[in-house]
């Protein structure tokens, strides 16, 4: 089952979130808004296939949140090893830009990096949607 985000003055089981991007001071940032809006969590990075491969088989993460443009490594090639090997896990691209004329990728949300504080919003609404049993 997937912990619900905390909430200043609940305990609440750490939400497992696993960082796709090269960037440390990037990562660093998007864990800093979810923390700045409550949301505990523990955060795992990673860079390249390999360690995506290991990180999805023993972290067990909760939630995917992906830049688009890595280095060696494309933002889709890793959207789809997660789905093929956790494919219950939301997934969300949060990237710098994307090319003009080309297409969103396909995933669960998109957040560009100048509009983290949208992120909050996004987590919780796959969570909740996640949370709810089919009908």
């Amino acid at each position: 089952m997937t912990p619900a985000p905390a909430t200043p003055g609940h305990d609440a089981a750490p939400l497992r979130v696993l960082l796709i991007d090269d960037c440390a001071d990037d990562a660093e940032l998007v864990m800093l808004e979810l923390q700045h809006a409550g949301i505990a969590a523990e955060c795992l990075r990673v860079e390249r296939e390999a360690t995506l491969r290991d990180a999805l088989a023993t972290f067990a993460p909760d939630l995917v949140l992906s830049d688009l443009n890595l280095p060696g490594y494309s933002g889709r090639d890793a959207h789809a090893l997660v789905r093929a090997q956790a494919p219950g896990v939301p997934f969300v691209f949060v990237t710098g830009s994307v090319a003009d004329g080309q297409p969103l990728p396909v995933a669960d949300a998109v957040v560009l990096k100048d509009a983290l504080a949208e992120l909050p919003a996004v987590v919780r609404g796959l969570l909740a949607a996640k949370a709810m049993p089919d009908a």
